[in-house]
């Protein structure tokens, strides 16, 4: 079911409590379009939310099939989505089974955050709650990037208003957090005392919501910035990356080893930052908007067929046959797996799925990828091993 959002929500709370101007400046936008991620993705919740009631046996099997028909409909449903939500579904029953014979599930748990966020709340995919232990589990959909429970503010705010909601029903020492990420087989789980979070809520969240709520003025640039809706016209944004980059540094040749490092760690800034920008101003500009200097333009094109049938009609008309206009091309693994499904695909190829060494990428030394070697240092370890 389609979600309300808070004005400070639980989602954009890496964000507000880190920069809590960004939400007046936000305000002052038009609200952002669905983007087909999204959609995919609520698509992907409504399916793992049906499986788990039928996993807990709260839907009847005749009802379940009938809901699930309904979501088969969708043109976002592929056996990559079936597989996912099986995984997320199964995760969370396991989550419920090692929490104890008396645990419970709680399924698309709302609750309020109004003693900390003023007219906040929030919905758990799931909460699980056994012992003197509560758990928030949150499915992520997506797997361009992936998703740490470590610190992570959407989470902790969810265990706070989960925690706050059945207080007084039982008695939590202990909060856990976890991400689901089906699509990158990645599972990831923090957990803390109750009172660090408590203590969290009231020396961070509360005061960082009144600023955000107040109109405040101050701005801070992070990694934050990524997905805020004001980030192309930020002037604090603007102002940190033209910063960076007009750095007096002398000719490429000529600059240290220290400096290189500098600039490679402030460049991907820089080009979000710009691409951010030229986003914003097409958008703008396609919407009716006028920048000094600049046009509107069609851009580049290539010729296309008016329609493919009638194309072969004629080409078959003037005796070529049909097997010469049309190529046979099996699907990329991509598309294969949202057909089949990531896991049944791997089962059924085995080795025939390979993956080839990827093209070098110069990456900050934080990065989780294991170091490779490079050609000179490659050359001297066989220089030294033939010695």
């Amino acid at each position: 079911m389609p979600r309300k959002h808070a004005r400070l929500s639980p989602s954009s709370a890496d964000r507000w409590l880190h920069c809590p101007g960004s939400v007046a400046l936000a305000e002052q936008l038009p609200p952002l379009p669905s983007s087909v991620y999204a959609d995919e993705g609520t698509h992907a919740h409504a399916v793992a939310e049906l499986k788990l009631w039928r996993s807990i046996g709260e839907l009847p099997p005749k009802q379940y099939e009938k809901e699930l028909a309904k979501l088969k409909e969708s043109e976002y449903w592929c056996g990559e989505v079936d597989e996912a939500t099986d995984f997320y579904a199964d995760t969370v029953i396991e989550h419920l089974a090692a929490a104890g014979a008396d645990a419970e599930l709680m399924i698309e748990q709302h609750f309020s955050l109004d003693k900390w966020v003023p007219e906040s709340f929030g919905t758990s995919d799931a909460v699980v709650i056994g012992g003197s232990t509560i758990e928030v589990i949150d499915l992520k959909y997506g797997k361009g990037v992936k998703v740490s429970a470590r610190r992570n503010a959407q989470l902790r705010l969810y265990g706070l208003g989960a925690s706050a909601l059945f207080g007084d029903l039982y008695d939590f020492e202990t909060v856990r957090y976890t991400i689901i990420q089906p699509r990158l087989d990645h599972v990831s789980t923090e957990v803390t005392p109750l009172n660090e979070l408590l203590l969290w809520a009231e020396e961070e969240v509360a005061p960082r919501a009144v600023m955000a709520l107040e109109g405040t003025d101050y701005l801070a640039v992070g990694d934050w910035c990524r997905w805020c809706p004001a980030k192309a016209t930020c002037r604090k944004h603007a102002e940190h990356s033209q910063e960076i980059a007009k750095n007096d540094f002398k000719a490429p040749p000529l600059l240290t080893d220290e400096e290189l490092g500098e600039v490679l760690e402030r460049a991907d800034s820089v080009k979000r930052w710009v691409e951010d920008v030229q986003r914003w101003a097409l958008e703008q500009a396609i919407a009716g908007k006028q920048f000094d200097g600049w046009k509107l333009v069609e851009g580049r094109s290539i010729r296309k067929y008016a329609d493919d049938i009638k194309v072969a009609e004629k080409l078959m008309a003037a005796g070529y046959k049909e097997a010469m206009l049309y190529e046979r091309k099996l699907y990329g693994i991509t598309a294969m797996e949202k057909l089949v499904g990531k896991k049944k695909l791997t089962e059924t190829l085995g080795d025939l799925l390979i993956k080839p060494a990827g093209k070098p990428v110069l990456v900050p030394e934080s990065d989780r990828r294991e170091a490779i070697n490079s050609t000179a240092a490659a050359k001297a370890d066989f220089a030294t091993q033939t010695m």
